[in-house]
């Protein structure tokens, strides 16, 4: 199976303007771009080939210096799902997979992508894939905590036996006041059949994708499958760069985790 990891970064954000720029410190004391780091989260993964997906010159430019091969793209891409179907437009080889490992994750470990592509060859009814991480009760505090506050930062998942993705939302998801209920923790990594990726681009955005400000539910407003594939964090914690405050905690994330 020919896989692409296209790991799509822009540089406006009105949340947090030039976010793939700023600065994180691992655990030699050295600082790495958000984007060089997201970048080598995806290069760590094997046998795949992986590009960065950019309309910025800035970031272009940072992602050549570090050694990344980079696909412009429009500035008219509403989103990360958006800018990897126009990348892989603009180039010549052909793929049974796109992965979008979007450029705020740098704390995606290979196998979670790893999983992703294992999925399509016993779900083959899927149009994509994407992992959950079931929470912890330190990581539904952390959820909680960031909506009390106002932030807007962590996605849950809700899905039926079948694993069906049902719904995602920037809450945290299903509510309940039980505490054995499951809450999953969407990771923010996508992998699409090419033919998927051509069909979104042709629909509009929907009353839902436009609440939530969530991408992948323009596939569910369409009645795409997406199958959400349960992944093991292996005792390593995850979280993505969503607002300034997530900064000193996933600086703190890499150098638990020993990575440079």
């Amino acid at each position: 199976m020919k896989v692409l990891i296209v790991v799509p970064a822009r540089y406006e954000s009105s949340r947090f303007p030039g976010k793939p720029l700023i600065e994180l410190t691992g655990a030699d004391g050295k600082t790495k771009s958000l984007i060089q780091r997201s970048w080598e989260a995806a290069k760590s993964v094997e046998n795949v080939d992986v590009i960065v997906a950019t309309d910025d010159y800035r970031i272009e430019k940072a992602a050549r210096d570090f050694g990344a091969e980079v696909v412009m793209t429009s500035s008219n891409c509403a989103n990360g799902t958006e800018r990897c179907a126009e990348a892989i437009s603009n180039i010549k080889n052909v793929y049974d997979l796109i992965v979008n490992l979007q450029g705020d994750a740098p704390l995606s470990p290979a196998w979670f992508v790893d999983d992703l592509i294992d999925s399509f060859k016993t779900n083959k009814k899927a149009d994509m894939a994407t992992p959950v991480l079931r929470c912890d009760e330190e990581t539904i505090r952390a959820l909680k905590k960031d909506r009390s506050q106002g932030l807007v930062g962590g996605t849950t998942a809700v899905f039926d036996k079948n694993n069906k993705a049902l719904y995602f939302s920037k809450e945290v998801t299903p509510y309940s006041n039980n505490k054995n209920t499951e809450i999953f923790h969407h990771v923010g990594i996508y992998a699409y059949k090419p033919k998927a990726l051509k069909e979104y681009i042709n629909w509009p955005t929907g009353p839902l994708e436009e609440a939530e400000g969530l991408e992948q539910l323009r596939f569910l407003e369409n009645g795409g499958y997406i199958n959400c594939v349960e992944v093991d964090g292996r005792g390593r914690d995850f979280w993505e760069v969503n607002n300034p405050s997530d900064v000193p905690k996933v600086n703190s994330m890499l150098q638990k985790l020993g990575i440079s």
